[in-house]
């Protein structure tokens, strides 16, 4: 039964009883009339009254349906945003599980990273060593240190066994295992991408997880140093991209100097013609020098010619008979 029914069979009730008592006091002659006027502005004000309450519940109600509304909304739009999380978690652990997805994951995590910090000459994707042995990406640094690879690919079933260890005896055997793995990777890439005269002395493994990076640094510190001593360095995304920004600065610096050899190679060029351009004005100076000298004997042997002619001119001879 709802509350508007229950108020309302209330108030019925309370209106029989008032009736009841009034009849009950009312004289024997003549009170009939004058109950009746009481009963009637009784009941109108008590109709009046559950008019309104029932007026006031209904606006109430409306509001709390439409609050339902909106909660109902925001449940289903949570419901649909958490359903396509699950999806999206269950392809990234399908991606995971698969060794070549996985390897194609950390590639393009690789390539993205790479792509975004250093210019395209200072890189090459899946580059071909002399060797033979295919390189996800060779950075270009001059000597020294040289071009350095960045390896992409990593042991992950030993971790993901580690996590799903139901027991301390497998979770022990486990991160044995993972130990081994990263060792074993890490003599791997030594071998392959450590070149004398070719690469740099070292080598980069980029671990496409925090989670794991942090792991291996905690539990396996040995396998770390191992690793370095090995000239074989085990990279994060966060750490990477530190270190790519270091790259990039000193490829920047190498382009730089680059450029200012260029420009001192042209100051000097320019140099030898400005002296070039000297030794022609010195020349062409003399040439003015030795023109003026010429036109100054000239004019001296004009001179002792005009004079010698104004002497012939002067002097007083006799015509011829």
């Amino acid at each position: 039964m709802s509350q508007e029914a229950a108020l309302l069979i209330l108030v019925l009730v309370l209106l029989a009883v008032v009736l009841a008592v009034l009849l009950l006091r009312a004289p024997a002659s003549g009170g009939t009339e004058k109950l009746a006027q009481q009963v009637t502005a009784l009941m109108l004000d008590q109709t009046r009254a559950l008019g309104e309450a029932l007026s006031g519940q209904s606006d109430r109600v409306s509001r709390s349906a439409q609050d339902i509304q909106a909660r109902l909304a925001v449940i289903d739009a949570a419901r649909a945003n958490m359903e396509a999380l699950g999806s999206q978690v269950h392809s990234l652990a399908a991606i995971l599980g698969n060794k070549q997805a996985r390897g194609a994951f950390g590639e393009t995590q690789l390539e993205d990273l790479v792509r975004d910090r250093l210019p395209e000459a200072g890189f090459a994707l899946q580059h071909v060593l002399s060797n033979g042995k295919r390189a996800d990406c060779l950075i270009r640094l001059p000597h020294p240190p040289g071009p350095i690879v960045v390896d992409s690919k990593f042991p992950l079933e030993a971790f993901r066994s580690l996590h799903a260890a139901p027991d301390d005896a497998a979770r022990t055997a486990a991160a044995r295992q993972f130990a081994t793995d990263v060792q074993k990777h890490v003599r791997d890439v030594a071998e392959r991408y450590i070149l004398p005269g070719e690469t740099a002395d070292g080598a980069l493994i980029f671990v496409p997880s925090e989670a794991i990076f942090a792991e291996l640094h905690a539990s396996h510190p040995n396998v770390v140093a191992e690793a370095a001593r090995r000239g074989v360095y085990i990279v994060s995304p966060s750490t990477l991209w530190a270190v790519l920004g270091t790259m990039r600065a000193l490829l920047k610096d190498v382009r730089i100097r680059a450029e200012a050899g260029r420009i001192k190679a042209e100051t000097s060029k320019l140099v030898a013609e400005v002296k070039r351009l000297d030794d022609r004005v010195k020349k062409l100076r003399s040439h003015f020098a030795s023109a003026q000298e010429d036109l100054r004997d000239i004019e001296i042997t004009t001179e002792k010619i005009v004079k010698a002619g104004a002497r012939v001119d002067s002097l007083d001879v006799e015509d011829a008979p």
